[in-house]
């Protein structure tokens, strides 16, 4: 889809249709809105004044111009309350708006800057968010339909209209590429496990780098071995896809140190080994990926943003597939960093494919990590799908990436990382079991992961829960929902700035 700027009044643009925004609670449109009104000769206030515009957050009402403006038709979206307008309820919003335009066969958008009649919102942010929220919620993953649908008519073409041109255009170019790196990662998520083998993911790793130019480096199971990284080894055994271990870099500054290490877990389909998962909504499991896709998306808007920092993002790819080689229950691996581990459940692979790629990460002195894994239930009882729990030993780093998952919508709340947790993962027969029994069990996950960081400023976030949904709402659609990449961008900015 084309995104543009225009400089004027949103009733001068000639397209199928135009939004405007109202509030909830106005007793007559303001803004845009009313210039669209006056040109409406008074429409839009009838139907406020009627109730049957009430500006409900993402509530959608179209008006036929009946030939009185250049555009066929206006939609007036709802932003809520005025004073409790956000800059995700106009992601939302505008997703919606865009959704909605779709079904009635709409093909050239113009819109309003949505929100900037509030003090609060800027107008940069407003643009940046509508720019995402079109094309985050414009999403499909159809390229394995073959029959093609006559009811799905793309937008090709979104305006928005203000006073300052160049200053939105610039919005528009950060936004896009932003949201066209998250719905890289909800294609890669998305794809079936046939489709999305850890060769599949390390050769669009290859791809991405030379698209971008990134460094790129693949270990195969020798090169693991050589490493030492067992416990990666040991989950992949049951699976006769053979694992990898991707080193994706971006470099923005001429030197050898690495600012940060993006960790993401890449199980590309997890029926849970020998401790094999019920039957029921395994086919979910394709998604346990995520992860990986995130981080490896993240770079994909760095090599474009070019922020002045060094990010490495590291992806330990394998299956969990029981078989006569698999993983048992009772096995001992050792890690990259010389632990042994004692597997009670090879359910819990995803701690054990993150030892390694976190050790690796201590092995070429990243300053900072973050990994993002779909790593427990545990977490989704907690927390269900609303929030990503954040796990640290750094309160500075998880509240900069608590305030960057705020600015792009993906809500993440701190989890408790007391020292009295990790007594659960205490063994009779190696330096750490892989479970720590039935309650807090993403807290003892992530003091796993914790025993391979030591002093290292870190945070590991738990998308358990938010990696997908299955419904459509706002910028979300069915799915993956490609978090945490915004996020992870706005961390790695913050952090050049």
């Amino acid at each position: 889809m084309e995104i543009r700027a225009v400089a004027g009044d949103i009733t001068g643009i000639k397209s199928d249709a135009i939004i405007v925004n109202h509030y909830e609670g106005m007793k007559q449109p303001e803004g845009d809105a009313a210039i669209a009104d006056k040109a409406l000769e008074g429409a839009i206030y009838q139907l406020i004044k009627q109730g049957d515009i009430k500006g409900k957050l993402n509530e959608i009402t179209l008006v036929h111009s009946l030939g009185k403006l250049p555009a066929g038709r206006v939609v007036i979206v709802g932003l809520g309350k005025k004073r409790a307008l956000t800059v995700n309820k106009i992601r939302g919003a505008m997703g919606e708006a865009c959704r909605y335009l779709r079904q009635r066969n709409v093909k050239n958008v113009a819109s309003a800057v949505l929100g900037t009649d509030n003090e609060k919102i800027a107008m940069s942010d407003a643009v940046q968010a509508m720019t995402e929220g079109a094309l985050l919620g414009l999403y499909t993953f159809r390229r394995h339909i073959t029959k093609k649908e006559n009811n799905l008519v793309e937008i090709k073409a979104l305006t928005i209209v203000g006073k300052e041109k160049a200053a939105i255009q610039k919005s528009i170019s950060r936004g896009r590429i932003i949201a066209e790196a998250t719905n890289w990662a909800r294609d890669i998520i998305n794809e079936p496990a046939n489709f999305m083998t850890p060769s599949d993911m390390a050769e669009a790793a290859r791809q991405l780098a030379q698209k971008y130019g990134l460094a790129v480096e693949i270990f195969d199971k020798e090169k693991m071995a050589e490493a030492g990284m067992g416990a990666l080894i040991g989950v992949s055994q049951g699976s006769q896809q053979p694992p990898r271990f991707i080193i994706l870099g971006y470099k923005g500054k001429d030197t050898a140190e690495v600012d940060i290490a993006l960790v993401g877990k890449g199980i590309t389909f997890d029926s849970g080994g020998i401790s094999i998962k019920p039957s029921e909504r395994m086919s979910d499991m394709k998604g346990d990926m995520a992860g990986g896709a995130s981080v490896l998306a993240t770079l994909i808007a760095l090599a474009q943003l070019k922020p002045k920092i060094n990010v490495t993002a590291l992806v330990p790819a394998t299956e969990n597939l029981p078989s006569g080689s698999a993983l048992k229950p009772g096995d001992i691996l050792k890690a990259m960093n010389g632990k042994t581990i004692e597997v009670l459940n090879t359910d819990a692979e995803g701690r054990l494919i993150l030892a390694d790629a976190l050790s690796y990460a201590k092995k070429i002195g990243a300053k900072a990590i973050i990994d993002v894994a779909t790593l427990t239930g545990a977490c989704m009882v907690a927390l269900g799908n609303i929030c990503t729990g954040a796990f640290s030993n750094n309160r500075r780093l998880e509240d900069r990436v608590v305030a960057a998952g705020k600015e792009a919508g993906e809500n993440i709340w701190p989890m408790p990382m007391y020292d009295e947790y990790k007594e659960q993962l205490k063994s009779d027969i190696a330096d750490i079991k892989n479970i720590g029994g039935r309650y807090g069990g993403a807290i003892t996950a992530a003091k796993f992961l914790a025993e391979f960081i030591n002093n290292t400023p870190w945070v590991h976030l738990d998308i358990a829960g938010t990696s997908d949904t299955d419904k459509e709402k706002g910028h979300l659609v069915k799915g993956a929902t490609g978090v945490p990449v915004r996020t992870l961008v706005n961390v790695v900015l913050s952090m050049a700035k």
